[in-house]
């Protein structure tokens, strides 16, 4: 596979390769803990942490190049309300070691063999669009490991791999820089793309409410009114 960021492929097959199938793996942390710098006066911050991961959760069961969504959680109230959100399959974090080893056990689960291409995605993306995705998931077709940066651009909002290469990923605070000098590519997006706005403070929640959240953020939200 191109390894400079440039395809190299006929554009027939640049077209074949934009419609192959993904597994996307999306952990999720319990909603008890997660999100601690996310603070809205009148929602409590436990629900807002899962309606965000719904949403994100249904834009990228949606989306129409994804062959299975993975969740990785140990949040119960996750699982019963996601019953709504068609094709999830749940995997257990069981020790909570961090959010490469959730991703690492989800694709364990799933795909040992790394068969297929694989997305990691962060689950705090509420007005993610299924095209954007989509996008983002085209462009890593042609590339062995993909990373899309964070609307701030130290962040990583997704990692990708394609079949039969080896998974790594380090999110967490600058994990952009961390993704590109391990070998990911920065994959080529509209700056205005969803998939760059992913939520930990009120400020960004902002942001992402201005390009337009998904129904349970926003209905959460407007109760808070």
């Amino acid at each position: 596979m191109p390894s400079n960021g440039v395809s190299s492929y006929p554009e027939k097959e640049q077209a074949e390769l934009r419609h192959i199938r993904w597994i996307v793996v999306v952990p999720v942390k319990p909603s008890s803990r997660g999100k601690s710098r996310l603070e809205v006066p009148g929602i409590p911050r436990a629900e807002l942490a899962r309606a965000i991961a719904l949403d994100t959760l249904a834009a990228a069961t949606a989306c129409d190049v994804v062959a299975q969504v993975v969740v990785v959680t140990d949040d119960p109230a996750l699982a019963r309300e996601a019953a709504s959100i068609p094709a999830l399959r749940f995997v257990p974090e069981g020790e909570a070691r961090g959010l490469d080893a959730a991703v690492a056990s989800g694709f364990s689960a799933v795909d040992p063999n790394a068969r297929m291409p694989r997305a990691a995605l962060l689950g705090d993306v509420p007005s993610l669009r299924p095209a954007d995705l989509a996008a983002a998931l085209g462009a890593a077709a042609s590339v062995d490991r993909g990373v899309v940066a964070d609307a701030e651009g130290t962040g990583s909002t997704l990692v990708t791999a394609l079949a039969g290469v080896a998974w790594s990923s380090s999110f967490g605070d600058g994990s952009f820089g961390r993704h590109t000098a391990s070998g990911c590519l920065p994959l080529q997006i509209p700056d205005a793309s969803t998939l760059h706005r992913d939520v930990d403070t009120a400020e960004q929640l902002g942001a992402a409410v201005a390009l337009g959240v998904g129904p349970r953020t926003a209905a959460l939200l407007g109760s808070a009114r």
